[in-house]
């Protein structure tokens, strides 16, 4: 007390105006880290969006009642019902990162930014799912998250929001679905095992025809070739009969009965070969044309 008597009025005025400044510094200075955004409000309505670093607003009349984080976050994941286009009941395991770029947008366009999301992505996944069968959900999944990312992010548009990622983690089918799943891959199993089989007979099939093809390719040749060497034969005895006249020819039919007598007498067992009168003579006949020849 005795030291505030001692001041004059003019030493108050110089305090209070010092603690003013001092004040007024204080409430003017924000320094922002660069994880946030803060936004600034005159008297009620929007006046600027403070970025990282050091900013000045006016004392007394800005205020800072929004301090926005714009860190990645991740919404928890979460399980929705949804029904193919072939009547399947599906649970579908869903995750969603996203940033808040614009806080202008998020303060003063959405309350729950974090229930806004969930619900617009559980409303996406079930249209995206309902319009595909079961076996599309599993077999291209890559394409139905790029669908679910791509239009999750059109709808948070307005929020200034950005999705970063949006991922199906897992679809899960109830137990009647899946039997009834494994009975008809059993079946394809069957089937595919069956028509391998199949094709494997036919290929056997046309193997042996090829087989059989070749073979009469063969002996045809064979047949041609014996016909060329018959013929060769025919000709020199019809030359040998030119020259010599019907000594030559009568020599050949001679060497024919010869040789028909041997093929009988070389049969099996014991047998009695009765021989013609006209053999004899064709043996006699033969040597004697031997002589001569």
């Amino acid at each position: 007390m005795l030291f505030v008597n001692s001041l004059s009025g003019s030493d108050i005025v110089m305090i209070a105006i010092a603690m003013l400044l001092i004040l007024s510094v204080f409430l003017g200075v924000r320094i922002v880290p660069q994880s946030e955004k803060h936004v600034v409000e005159r008297f009620g309505r929007l006046r600027a969006v403070l970025g990282p670093g050091i900013n000045f607003i006016v004392p007394f009349l800005d205020r800072v009642p929004h301090k926005i984080s714009i860190l990645e976050r991740q919404l928890p994941n979460a399980m929705q019902d949804a029904i193919t286009a072939d009547n399947v009941l599906v649970k579908v395991e869903t995750s969603v990162f996203y940033r808040i770029t614009e806080p202008e947008k998020t303060v003063y366009r959405i309350r729950d930014v974090d229930a806004a999301i969930a619900t617009t992505v559980a409303g996406i996944v079930r249209s995206e799912i309902g319009v595909i069968e079961l076996d599309e959900v599993q077999s291209n999944r890559a394409r139905l998250i790029e669908k679910v990312r791509e239009q999750v992010a059109v709808m948070v548009d307005d929020w200034g929001i950005e999705v970063t990622r949006a991922e199906i983690l897992d679809v899960n089918l109830d137990e009647a679905t899946r039997a009834a799943m494994l009975q008809q891959l059993n079946a394809e199993r069957a089937r595919r095992a069956q028509v391998t089989e199949a094709e494997g007979k036919k290929r056997a099939v046309e193997l042996a025809a090829e087989a059989q093809l070749f073979q009469a390719q063969k002996e045809a040749e064979a047949r041609r070739i014996s016909a060329d060497a018959e013929a060769y034969a025919t000709e020199v005895v019809a030359q040998a009969i030119a020259k010599n006249g019907l000594e030559a020819a009568q020599y050949q039919v001679a060497l024919k009965q010869v040789d028909a007598l041997a093929q009988v007498a070389k049969g099996e067992g014991k047998q009695t070969v009765i021989l013609p009168a006209a053999a004899l003579e064709a043996f006699t006949d033969a040597f004697q044309l031997l002589r001569k020849a």
